[in-house]
């Protein structure tokens, strides 16, 4: 069934709905089961959080000894990781003009980039992607007179990103040859004291949004889009960025657990009082609310206090082996301060580290880079409507590639003497370049001044 049999006059909006929430794909759900990714994601809902499966102690009296319950954030922890990989040095978009008119385009569009803060979106984004499995980012103009591009523009483009994460239901639809021919959004919004339905699609060539704000589904817009495509890129995967390592995650976390418990409940001090006779040492209370115990022994013996002597290598020994196969596995590195400063390295060493992290950005880039290289297009469309029919063929014939650069440990002076070495020994920056990269001088061309008049001085033997 084509778009065109899904959306037609005849049919009841709730069928149209339906047949445009068929998914193709298979994403994990964000809410809502076991399952939930959610349920991984947020420690909270973690196992050992769950009062039904690991219950508080209740006394008779009423009294309420909470066990330990200790959490690892290891799956968040793992999406930053992620993101910071492949954000961390910004993705850079490269440009192959042909004449000046494409020059000119290029610098438009990384304007356009710029004023939506590109970066900060593809931080946020990454995030929905590696942790929600899917994200959809939208664009759109309105009409707005301004020189935020380089050129009067009477358009300002806009961006917003839509995720699971937020309560979005994404729904891709796709042809029989895996090409999108719609992609839609469902969400809720507040409308005074009611929480309204709200169902949008884009398609090559309109975009329809309905809603259930009277009770029932109504059409609240039907737009004709003049772009040709549809205006949204939308991205996935099969699983969360940390994968199958749930389970090790939550034995940590009923390891520690228990091991508090025990703590708690040996590591107070023990007094041993050896006698034949019971001997009245005050009503000892329970659990937490009491900070010794006594213990009573036969006579002729000794009084002391007792320690209790814990196998705490074994612990030490096994967290540590659980956590390194969290990193291993997921092909990330640990880079807390413990585990940086436990081992001393060279810097060299230190960026052979990242050779694994590396690899698996190499991984994703390929679902990334799509994602980045569609966005391009789209921008490109909204900057056609802007500027008019005279840029139209310049704006279309314009090369663009996505560069994703993983991020990684760089010594600048290596970079400094590697790319002067390439050069044959010549100087790679200017001397004004090189004070204002420096940055202590508030009038770099006075500074310059300066030392070219003391240069001047020096070869003359004079002092200044």
């Amino acid at each position: 069934m084509n778009i065109a049999e899904i959306i037609t006059a005849d049919r009841s909006i709730e069928n149209i709905i339906s047949d445009l929430k068929q998914k193709s794909i298979s994403v994990p759900a964000w809410k809502g089961g076991k399952l939930a990714l959610v349920n991984q994601y947020d420690p909270k809902l973690h196992p050992v959080m769950n009062k039904g499966i690991y219950p508080d102690n209740v006394s008779e009296d009423g009294h309420v000894d909470f066990v330990t319950r200790v959490t690892y954030n290891l799956q968040r922890l793992a999406v930053k990781r992620m993101s910071e990989l492949c954000n961390g040095v910004p993705v850079k978009r490269i440009y192959r003009p042909d004449n000046d008119r494409q020059k000119k385009i290029a610098k438009y569009i990384e304007r356009i980039f710029e004023r939506n803060r590109i970066n900060s979106v593809n931080n946020e984004r990454l995030k929905m992607l590696f942790a929600g499995c899917e994200v959809m980012t939208l664009w759109y103009a309105v009409e707005d007179k301004n020189h935020l591009y380089g050129f009067v523009s009477p358009l300002k483009m806009r961006c917003r990103n839509f995720s699971p994460m937020q309560d979005d239901e994404l729904y891709p639809l796709f042809d029989e040859y895996g090409d999108m021919i719609a992609l839609s959004v469902g969400y809720q919004r507040k409308v005074g004291r009611e929480t309204v339905n709200y169902f949008d699609t884009y398609t090559a060539d309109h975009h329809y949004k309905w809603s259930n704000a009277s009770g029932q589904w109504t059409e609240e817009a039907n737009e004709v889009i003049t772009l040709g495509k549809i205006p949204a890129i939308y991205m996935y995967r099969p699983t969360p960025i940390w994968e199958d390592t749930s389970q090790i995650v939550y034995e940590m976390e009923w390891t520690m657990s228990r091991n508090g418990n025990y703590l708690r409940k040996n590591s107070k001090p023990l007094f041993v009082v050896f006698a034949d006779e019971a001997i009245n040492y005050g009503e000892e209370k329970e659990g937490n609310n009491e900070s010794r115990s006594i213990v009573q022994f036969p006579k002729g013996s000794s009084a002391n206090y007792v320690t209790w002597a814990q196998a705490i290598d074994n612990l030490k020994f096994y967290i540590s082996e659980l956590r390194q196969s969290f990193f291993t596995q997921l092909q990330l590195p640990d880079w807390s301060y413990e585990s940086m400063k436990a081992t001393p390295m060279s810097g060299e060493s230190r960026k052979q580290l990242f050779i694994d992290a590396q690899l698996k950005v190499q991984d994703e880039a390929g679902r990334l880079i799509e994602f980045y290289d569609r966005e391009v297009n789209v921008v490109k469309l909204f900057l056609k409507a802007a500027l008019g029919d005279a840029y139209a063929n310049d704006i279309d014939a314009l090369p663009v590639e996505s560069v994703i650069t993983p991020f990684t440990i760089t010594d600048e002076k290596d970079t400094i003497t590697n790319l002067v070495t390439a050069n044959g020994g010549k100087p790679i920056m200017s001397q004004r370049e090189a004070i204002e990269e420096f940055g202590h001088s508030t009038d770099v061309d006075k500074t310059l001044e300066e030392i070219i008049e003391q240069s001047k001085a020096d070869s003359f033997g004079l002092t200044i």
